[in-house]
């Protein structure tokens, strides 16, 4: 159940637009603004001065561990576009990968719609190294089932083993919250097993979807889970010792945040995750959850996107000049 076909792969260079891609932002516009209103209503009566003061008392040794932690999650996410690079075939350097991948991972975290954007910076990249557009969009594709994958995984296993939390999360019953926890890790087994038998492809649409081998599989389901738990690791790291969970708490909710956060549409879960952080951590102060949500932006989101910006101006730049030397028979 993995990637899509090369057929699909030629409308990566000119997808059509439909209604829902004018749909979806409005969605997401929508989601941000009753977030923002919702999280105006929790944290009333507060200042910008207590918030900084806040972010201030937050320990350095804290701020080390929450960018090492993004270190892990972006590191992992560089091992997704590897992963699927061994699945079709092609050998490139880590550094070359790494960089395409935070370079793809920054805009699209801030930007949204991470599945179009992510498609368009991995071409002008990889196009360079070889890759056909079919190729390319069998990469994105593959990439975020990898993401997914990661998602089932992580998440069955806290919606199985600590169903309490989910429930109180998402008010829902304890059996239903361990019954989607199953369902989740149920269907990491199916893909796995379908991995491990070469089962036949299935064909949805234009799409072919097809097993990896099994050690691609589960080489995703390592990097997969390793990149969420990095990103929650930063959000566990910021918060307080006093009232603090755990990280295996942290982790359920910020799967639970996230997911919900994805389904919002919002860019970067703007609102919806702070929304949803302070009402999961009522035993801590509201400030200082939202303080660890915002030190979660800077580094997994607003810093990488500062960096990433250089990255692609010097790309381009080379790209413009590779052309414009190029003599009148050699340029493409």
């Amino acid at each position: 159940m993995t990637t899509a076909s090369a057929e699909a792969g030629t409308r990566a260079s000119g997808p059509k637009r439909n209604k829902l891609d004018y749909v979806w932002p409005v969605v997401g516009l929508v989601a941000v603004g009753v977030s923002f209103w919702l999280l105006y209503k929790e944290l009333h009566g507060s200042s910008v001065r207590d918030l900084w003061g806040t972010l201030v008392t937050i320990p350095a040794h804290r701020y080390v561990l929450a960018g090492l932690a993004t270190l892990a999650a972006y590191w992992a996410l560089a091992w997704y576009d590897r992963i699927a690079l061994q699945h079709l075939g092609h050998k490139l350097g880590w550094g070359f990968i790494s960089l395409v991948s935070f370079t793809t991972y920054a805009l699209s975290h801030n930007i949204g719609a991470s599945v179009f954007s992510g498609a368009m910076v991995r071409y002008r990249a990889y196009s360079t190294k070889g890759l056909t557009a079919p190729e390319i969009a069998v990469l994105v594709a593959f990439c975020s089932l990898t993401f997914v994958f990661g998602m089932l995984a992580t998440g069955g296993v806290v919606f199985t083993f600590e169903p309490e939390l989910i429930s109180h999360l998402l008010r829902l019953p304890v059996w239903m919250a361990r019954a989607i926890g199953i369902a989740c890790l149920t269907l990491v087994s199916a893909y796995m097993l379908g991995s491990a038998r070469h089962s036949k492809p299935l064909v949805v649409r234009s799409f072919k979807l097809e097993y990896p081998k099994l050690r691609i599989a589960a080489r995703q389901l390592v990097a997969g889970p390793l990149e969420i738990m990095g990103a929650a690791a930063i959000i566990y790291a910021a918060l307080p010792e006093k009232g603090n969970p755990g990280y295996f708490v942290v982790l359920g909710i910020f799967v639970a945040t996230f997911s919900a956060a994805l389904i919002s549409q919002a860019p970067g879960g703007l609102g919806v995750i702070e929304v949803l952080f302070v009402a999961a951590l009522p035993d801590i102060p509201k400030l200082e959850v939202l303080a660890a949500v915002i030190v979660f932006r800077l580094f997994y989101l607003i810093l990488p996107l500062a960096l990433s910006i250089p990255v692609i101006l010097l790309f381009e730049r080379a790209r413009l000049a590779k052309v414009l030397g190029a003599g009148p028979g050699d340029a493409s």
